[in-house]
């Protein structure tokens, strides 16, 4: 669950009605999944998480325009595509669902239309790494929440979970290091230049998911 102090301001915009999109951003490996979980937890029943990793591109298209060894870099996503999602979610239309994608590390692939959001929804939390980029399609995310928060994290927990998450799902410890070194590490560098364009700094307990 998330802290007292987390929760009132929580309270406080799901008490201006109607719908709230919250962003959850954060360098890879930070917790990013841990809080949007925390907050799902908080609000049974009325929150749906809509991660901005569905739209990572499939493998088979990354490797026609030979990203596939950058997966996770901005230009590996449909930015134009989550920045359609979230005009939907923003205006809901009564007994109109919209599915949105999610992605699973197991298969490193996005499934289209796993995500249910009715339209009685009150909180949509969407977290991912590149909410507050003003680069390209990014730059049209921001203004479509209502607020974003940046994930706070000690480095050095944040490397562990990264490695850890890494062999988890079938890299070696030293294929590991090296993606968290040649793409991982980039990615954040770019990340925490947006993140004083948050308005709230949070922070997670110790867990595993970023």
């Amino acid at each position: 669950m998330i802290d007292a102090s987390t929760r009132a301001r929580l309270d406080a915009l799901l008490g201006h009605g109607g719908r709230i999109i919250l962003g959850i951003a954060g360098l890879p490996g930070s917790g990013k999944s841990t809080l949007a979980s925390q907050v799902l937890a908080t609000y049974p029943g009325i929150a749906v998480n809509v991660p901005m990793d569905g739209f990572h591109l499939a493998n088979a298209e990354l490797r026609r325009l030979g990203r596939a060894s950058r997966k996770g870099a901005p230009d590996t996503f449909d930015a134009s595509g989550y920045v359609a999602l979230l005009r939907r979610l923003r205006e809901p239309i009564e007994g109109e669902t919209v599915y949105a994608p999610a992605f699973h590390r197991e298969i490193e692939e996005p499934i289209a239309g796993e995500i249910a959001v009715s339209s009685d929804v009150r909180l949509v939390v969407t977290e991912g790494n590149y909410l507050l980029m003003e680069e390209g399609a990014w730059a049209d995310v921001r203004p479509l929440l209502d607020e974003t928060w940046f994930v706070d994290v000690d480095d050095a927990r944040r490397h562990a979970q990264l490695l850890e998450r890494h062999m988890r799902f079938g890299r070696s410890r030293q294929a590991a290091l090296d993606w968290i070194e040649t793409t991982d590490e980039p990615n954040a560098r770019r990340i925490a230049a947006t993140a004083h364009r948050a308005d709230f700094r949070a922070r997670t307990l110790p867990l595993e998911s970023a």
